[in-house]
């Protein structure tokens, strides 16, 4: 390397701005905010990839409740998603009432529980919920939520929160990687070990990039929970 090159290269060395504080910390700890509704197979198929991606990794993982039924309020569904709708207020609603009260490390536990329930349980709503909040040590007076609107300013909040990130023509879930949010990953079934971290990795690089809206194939597989 001639002494010409090796000032550029020092040049080009000096351009490159500092990280922040913060960037650093995203580049070391990236922040996940993931919105989920309880109800749903593919957001919890999602939940148990980053699960176990947190397992495996440092990341601030923080859980939101968001709300398919308000999603669909004003819809013109099928008779029986409509009916599904009307039945999915309850575990939303407990589900946000958790974190009211007990905070978001709360409504990790919880979606965990009730999710376990639900979809590999195959339990039916109420009975899942009233078993959720027993497993996770939480009040048995939260289930009386699933039947009131009390808190349903906040849970419109949180699901606003996640769809504004995305828009309105997607679901659940949401995941968001240092502010930049994508709906999905849909994946099934949750990659584990170090599959796992190599789609953390690839969606982390993905945010990254600046225009990227979507990426989709035809789905040809439903949820395998094992």
């Amino acid at each position: 390397m001639t002494a010409e090159t090796t000032a550029g290269a020092a040049a080009d060395a000096s351009a490159t701005p500092e990280l922040t504080p913060t960037e650093q910390e995203l580049l070391t700890r990236p922040r996940v905010d993931f919105w989920f509704d309880p109800i749903c197979p593919w957001a919890w198929m999602t939940s148990r990839w980053m699960v176990e991606v947190a397992r495996q990794r440092d990341v601030d993982l923080t859980w939101h409740v968001m709300s398919l039924a308000v999603l669909n309020e004003g819809r013109d569904l099928p008779e029986n998603y409509r009916a599904l709708m009307d039945r999915a207020w309850g575990p939303a609603r407990v589900a946000n009432a958790v974190r009211e009260q007990h905070g978001d490390a709360a409504v990790g536990e919880f979606y965990t529980a009730i999710g376990t329930r639900i979809h590999p349980g195959g339990e039916e709503f109420e009975p899942a919920i009233a078993g959720a909040l027993e497993d996770v040590g939480l009040p048995a007076d939260l289930a009386r939520f699933a039947d009131s609107d009390e808190l349903d300013e906040s849970l419109r909040a949180s699901h606003g929160e996640g769809i504004s990130l995305v828009g309105e023509d997607v679901g659940t879930p949401v995941v968001s990687i240092n502010g930049t949010a994508y709906f999905g990953p849909v994946v099934t079934p949750a990659p584990k070990g170090e599959a796992a971290l190599r789609l953390f990795d690839g969606l982390v690089l993905l945010t990254s990039v600046d225009g990227l809206y979507e990426l989709k194939r035809t789905r040809t597989s439903g949820p395998v929970f094992d």
